[in-house]
């Protein structure tokens, strides 16, 4: 039986988790029957076409292609200064020439340029973080018979989806790895959790998806009960074998504690939850000098950069969600199909 949403056999995405995967792990999940997701916010044109070859080379199933379509602001001289006041000790410690360093973003917001990449490969999902983009451009995505997915982290959010022409719901829950959704107020005591959220979204008139904290089969089973069109998984793909996942993440999810997870502003500027380390336990998770996004993560990129070639995860963004469950040796089909056991058709 086919999902309605997402025109896949199971009910369950692939959230798309940028730095730790690319199309290998889409098409693994695509092929046991889920939607596979590929993260193309910090993708060229290049290695998007690549990743889109590589897409329809290797499956003929739907999938689905993730952007943000955030505003970039302004990055002052002044910001900058601030933030490199604050890691200067850790320049001088891992030897980072700072002269090098530049204020342009190195993420930018889906355009028309990408439109017409993607256009010729007619996606059948492509979903959204930071809101959705121009109407013109969600007109075309629906033009070539495409779904659109977006995340919502209020109430308030999935009802301004909902009448601007979202086909579905993501509700983000707070206990989700990886950047939050957030987009109509930055004010994170806001946000409720995945199930709190949920039973507020489904008295809408709109497909809902949970998203956060969905780990087991009996997470599913819960969520479905709830009334969700299906289910978003990220941080329980992390250490299968198509998940391109570092070593030393691997390391640390191996030995991760539970409550380990915190929300920082510290690797690219907006909230993001993952594995507390070194940085986030001596700055703060949330430092007032940390530049708006994307523009953090330039520093920060050139830190991890040095501490990691010296086998150091405490600059790395440690992306994972509240709840974990170390599997290791485990493909993405498998895992797939272990928490499809929860979801009854």
């Amino acid at each position: 039986m086919t999902n309605s949403v997402l025109k896949t056999e199971l009910a369950i995405i692939q959230a798309p988790m940028a730095g730790v995967q690319n199309a290998k792990l889409a098409v693994a999940v695509c092929e046991a029957g889920g939607l596979g997701s590929l993260p193309c916010a910090m993708l060229s044109a290049e290695l998007l076409k690549s990743e889109l070859d590589y897409l329809s080379q290797h499956t003929d199933k739907p999938y689905n292609l993730n952007f943000f379509c955030h505003q970039t602001p302004d990055y002052t001289l002044a910001q900058q200064t601030a933030w490199h006041n604050l890691l200067t000790p850790y320049f001088d410690e891992f030897a980072v020439d700072v002269s090098q360093f530049t204020r342009n973003a190195s993420r930018q917001p889906i355009n028309q340029q990408i439109i017409d990449i993607i256009a010729p490969y007619t996606p059948a999902v492509v979903s959204f973080h930071f809101g959705l983009p121009s109407r013109e451009i969600v007109s075309q995505i629906k033009a070539w018979g495409g779904t659109v997915l977006s995340s919502a982290t209020t109430l308030d959010e999935a009802r301004w989806l909902q009448a601007n022409g979202a086909d579905a719901v993501i509700a983000q829950g707070i206990e989700a790895g990886g950047h939050r959704g957030h987009f109509l107020s930055m004010d994170l005591s806001l946000q409720p959790t995945t199930a709190q959220l949920v039973r507020e979204c489904v008295e809408l008139d709109i497909p809902v998806i949970a998203a956060g904290g969905i780990c087991t089969a009996e997470d599913v089973a819960q969520y479905q009960a709830l009334g969700v069109a299906a289910v978003q998984v990220g941080s329980a793909y992390l250490l299968c074998e198509e998940a391109t996942t570092s070593a030393l993440h691997r390391e640390v999810l191996k030995t991760v504690a539970p409550d380990s997870t915190e929300l920082t502003t510290l690797f690219s500027g907006r909230p993001a939850r993952g594995i507390s380390n070194r940085v986030m336990q001596e700055l703060g998770a949330m430092p007032e000098q940390a530049p708006p996004f994307p523009y953090a993560s330039i520093a920060m990129t050139a830190l991890r950069a040095k501490a990691e070639a010296k086998g150091d995860s405490g600059f790395s963004p440690l992306w994972c969600g509240e709840r974990f469950i170390v599997r290791e040796g485990i493909n993405a089909q498998q895992i797939t199909e272990l928490l499809m056991q929860g979801w009854q058709s």
